[in-house]
Order: structure tokens, then C-alpha cells, then sequence
């Protein structure tokens, strides 16, 4: 259920409380849920997963993407958040999708490879192509 998007971070579709355990017995020390509150009926809410995670003594932190699309603060806090640990980190949303779209983001906006992001996303199974074009912007920034 965990993708690996690169050696210590992973995206996932909405997880549960179950997952929570799964994502403390793989050593993820932070979790950052990437979905907004209230998206659908079955979605289990981020007061519940955040909940359960400091339970594990896993981190929490929330960046909610709709589909309305990333703005500079949301990358900012993904770059943030990711930096904030040198351990595992599980980032989900709906389908997994926006979290690696603002990881990818993230990444480049530190001046890792569009080239190099784009390609551990594909192995995980996700498409970068609806943002490649801003990774390359912010990745120029950092040249």
C-alpha cells in the first residue's frame, strides 16, 4: 500500500488506523496527511489519524491539497515538514496522487532533479506530468 517515492519517503492512498500501526512497524516517524477534511463520507478524518500516530510516537503534520491545485505555501510546508526529520515519512491523500505531486514539488523547490524526481515517481507509479513544468521553474531558482 506504501509506494516509495524515494529511499525514506512514501505515498499512500487514505489511510486508516490499521495503517497507522503498518506505518510505526516500517519505522515511519512522520506521517502528513495531504487530503482536506470532509473530501468523502468514508474518509477516516485527520483528528483520528493524528491521533493515533502521536499514540505510535509517530509526527503529524496536515497540508490539505484540493483539487484546486498547490500554492507556494503548500510546497514551502511539504519542503518544511520533509526536512523536519531524517527518518521515514508517509505522506497520503485520496489516491496518493497530490501527495506525490507536492513531494515532487518540494523536491525540486530544494534543487533535486526534475529529471531524477520524475523518474522515482513513474517507479512508484505516479505521474509528475501535470506539474513537471512548475518543478522545473523552481528547480532553475535553486541554479
Amino acid at each position: 500500500m506504501f509506494r516509495q517515492l524515494s529511499p525514506r519517503v512514501f505515498a499512500s492512498p487514505q489511510i486508516g488506523l490499521a495503517e497507522v500501526a503498518e506505518a510505526k512497524a516500517q519505522g515511519i516517524g512522520l506521517i502528513i496527511n495531504n487530503r482536506p477534511e470532509g473530501e468523502s463520507e468514508d474518509q477516516v478524518s485527520g483528528a483520528e489519524i493524528e491521533a493515533a500516530a502521536k499514540a505510535a510516537g509517530i509526527g503529524y503534520v496536515a497540508i490539505p491539497v484540493t483539487h484546486a491545485g498547490f500554492s507556494q505555501p503548500q510546497v514551502t510546508a511539504m519542503a518544511a515538514a520533509l526536512a523536519s526529520t531524517d527518518g521515514p515519512v508517509l505522506a497520503y491523500c485520496r489516491s496518493g496522487t497530490r501527495s506525490t505531486l507536492l513531494w515532487a514539488l518540494a523536491e525540486a523547490s530544494r534543487g533535486e532533479s526534475p529529471d531524477a524526481v520524475t523518474a522515482a515517481a513513474a517507479s512508484a507509479g505516479y505521474d509528475v506530468g501535470p506539474v513537471r513544468a512548475i518543478m522545473d521553474m523552481l528547480a532553475s531558482q535553486k541554479g
